[in-house]
C-alpha cells in the first residue's frame, strides 16, 4: 500500500516499514563486507553525510579494525564542525498534567499516585531566576499534553515570562520548546513567541510498537505525531529537533528511522533537523526500564552516536543527564555537541528542592552534578563549555545555519562566541577553581582563532566582559 518516498508528506511513506526492513537485511548481509565498508568510510570522509542504507552497514559492522576507523572518523568530524565546544542547556518542566497513556512515561493519565503539578507564572519566575543564578542562558521547556491544564496559551505566556526575567547579569536568551504535536497555526504562534528549536521525540518509528506503547490519548495517532515537523516547518519554525527513545524498539530500526526522518526533512524543506537527541529509557515513578526488552549497552550507545555524527555531520547531537558521567564522557568526543547540566526533571525544583513525598519527575537523573561541576569537568577534559545563543539571535537558523556550517564558516563566529559566553559564566557564577581553570582555557583558546582581526576583537570583548559589560557576539 505504501511506497517509500522521502519527499512524501505521509508518515508511512517517508518512514516506510518495508524500506527499513530491507535496509536492516542489507546491513546484516554486508556487516562483514570489508570492501564495501571501506568504500562507505571513504565516502563519509567527504563530510557530506551518508544515506540510511550505508549508515546501517557501518552501525552493524563488527570488524574491529573498521570500527576503530569509524570511531576515529566520528571524532575528526566532530572536531571539524564543532571544534571542542559543548553547548550547555537545562530543561524546565512546566507541568506534568497529561492525557496520554504512554506506557514508558510516569506522566501517563492512569498514574494516580504521582504528584501532579503545574507552575504558575510567579513560580516560573522563581525557577528562571534560580537557573540564571546557576549561569544558564538556554532552556528547553517541557510539558505534558493536556488541552485543559496546559493549553498553548499557557505555553506562550510562560515563554513570554521566561524571556522577560533579567536578574543581576542573568538572562535566558533562547527558549527551546518540547511539547506535543500540534497544528500549523499553533506552530506559527510559537515562532512568533521567539522560540529557538521545536523539539519532539518520535519515541519509536515502528508504527505497530508506537500504537501499542501509546494506547490512549491524542499521541496514539502515529501519522499526526510523525508528520509534526512538517507542520512546524510550514508554520515557520526552521530549527527542529528529533529523537528516538532507545530501548522501546530494536535500536537498528530506530537508527534507520531517525536518518530517514532527517533525509525527509532535507528533501522536502531543504534543511535537516537542527538537533538529534539519543535518550535511553530510564527508571521513573512507576516505570521499570527492565519491562522493555530492547535496552542497549554502553558500547552500542557509543556506536550509535559515532555513526550519527558521520551520517549527519551538520546536526547537533544532544545527550542529557539521563546518562551517567562516564557514559557522557565517552560520547562527547564521538559526536555529542550539546549537554544539559544541573538538571531537574521534576516540575520545578530549581528554586527549592522538591520534597521526596512530592515526586513529580519524568525520569531519574544519572548525572546529579551541579552546573559548575559539569563546566569544571568539561574544561579539564579540554572542552569549551558554551552558553552561546548568537546564531538564533542573529537569524542564523534553518538553511542559513546549515549553509554556513557546510561551508565551514560557522567556526569563525562560534569559537569566539563560546569563549565570550564562558567568560561571562566564570565572571558571574563560577567557583574559584572553575574560574581559574576557565581563565587559562580562554587565554589558550584565543590563540586558536585563525583570523587575527577576529582574535583581536574577541580579546577586546573579553576584556570588556571583565570590566562589567555583557552580551557580545559575532
Amino acid at each position: 500500500m505504501y511506497k517509500y518516498d522521502p519527499k512524501s508528506l505521509k508518515a508511512e511513506e517517508f518512514i516506510n516499514h518495508e524500506e527499513i526492513m530491507e535496509t536492516l537485511a542489507y546491513a546484516e548481509e554486508n556487516k562483514h563486507n570489508e570492501k564495501l565498508i571501506s568504500e562507505i568510510i571513504e565516502k563519509a570522509k567527504q563530510r557530506k553525510g551518508l544515506p540510511h542504507r550505508e549508515a546501517l552497514v557501518l552501525l552493524d559492522c563488527d570488524i574491529p579494525e573498521k570500527n576503530e576507523e569509524i570511531y576515529a572518523l566520528a571524532e575528526q568530524i566532530k572536531k571539524d564542525f564543532y571544534g571542542n565546544r559543548i553547548v550547555m542547556f537545562a530543561p524546565l518542566y512546566l507541568s506534568n498534567y497529561c492525557v496520554n497513556g504512554c506506557l514508558y512515561c510516569p506522566y501517563h493519565a492512569k498514574n494516580k499516585h504521582i504528584c501532579r503539578k503545574k507552575l504558575t507564572q510567579d513560580e516560573i519566575r522563581a525557577e528562571v531566576t534560580a537557573l540564571q543564578d546557576m549561569g544558564h542562558k538556554r532552556l528547553a521547556i517541557e510539558a505534558g499534553e493536556d488541552p485543559v491544564n496546559n493549553p498553548l496559551e499557557y505555553i506562550l505566556e510562560s515563554i513570554n515570562t521566561i524571556y522577560s526575567i533579567k536578574h543581576k547579569n542573568g538572562a535566558i536568551r533562547r527558549v527551546n520548546v518540547n511539547i506535543a504535536a500540534t497544528t500549523v497555526e499553533n506552530y506559527r504562534k510559537l515562532k512568533e513567541a521567539g522560540i529557538g528549536t521545536y523539539i519532539l521525540f518520535q519515541e519509536t518509528y515502528h508504527k505497530e510498537s508506537y500504537e501499542r506503547l501509546h494506547p490512549t490519548g491524542p499521541k496514539h495517532n502515529y501519522a499526526y505525531h510523525t508528520e509534526a515537523m512538517d507542520r512546524a516547518m510550514e508554520g515557520g519554525i526552521d530549527d527542529v529537533g528529533i529523537g528516538a527513545l532507545f530501548g522501546l524498539e530494536l535500536y537498528r530500526y530506530e537508527f534507520a528511522g531517525l536518518l530517514m526522518h532527517a533525509e525527509h526533512l532535507e528533501a522536502v524543506h531543504g534543511v535537516g533537523p537542527h538537533t538529534i537527541s539519543v535518550p535511553r529509557v530510564r527508571r521513573a515513578d512507576d516505570i521499570d526500564p527492565d519491562a522493555f526488552d530492547n535496552g542497549i549497552t554502553d558500547d552500542t550507545f557509543a556506536k550509535i552516536v559515532a555513526c550519527l555524527r558521520i551520517c549527519v555531520p551538520y546536526t547537533g547531537l544532544i545527550v542529557s543527564t539521563r546518562e551517567s558521567q562516564k557514559s557522557r564522557e565517552r560520547v562527547l568526543k564521538l559526536g555529542i555537541s550539546q549537554i544539559s547540566g544541573g538538571s531537574r526533571t521534576s516540575v520545578g525544583g530549581y528554586a527549592e528542592p522538591e520534597p521526596e513525598e512530592e515526586n513529580s519527575a519524568q525520569f531519574d537523573v544519572s548525572d546529579n552534578r551541579t552546573l559548575d561541576e559539569v563546566v569544571n569537568w568539561l574544561m579539564k577534559l579540554g572542552y569549551i563549555p558554551s552558553f552561546c545563543t548568537a546564531c538564533y539571535r542573529e537569524g542564523r537558523t534553518g538553511d542559513r545555519f546549515m549553509s554556513l556550517c557546510k561551508a565551514g564558516q560557522i567556526q569563525n563566529c562560534c569559537h569566539p562566541n563560546a569563549l565570550m559566553t564562558l567568560k561571562e559564566y566564570i565572571e558571574d557564577y563560577a567557583s574559584p577553581e572553575t574560574k581559574e581553570i576557565g581563565e587559562k582555557l580562554i587565554e589558550k583558546e584565543l590563540l586558536n582563532i585563525p583570523k587575527e582581526k577576529v582574535r583581536n576583537i574577541a580579546r577586546e570583548y573579553i576584556e570588556n566582559i571583565h570590566s562589567g559589560q555583557r552580551d557580545f557576539r559575532f
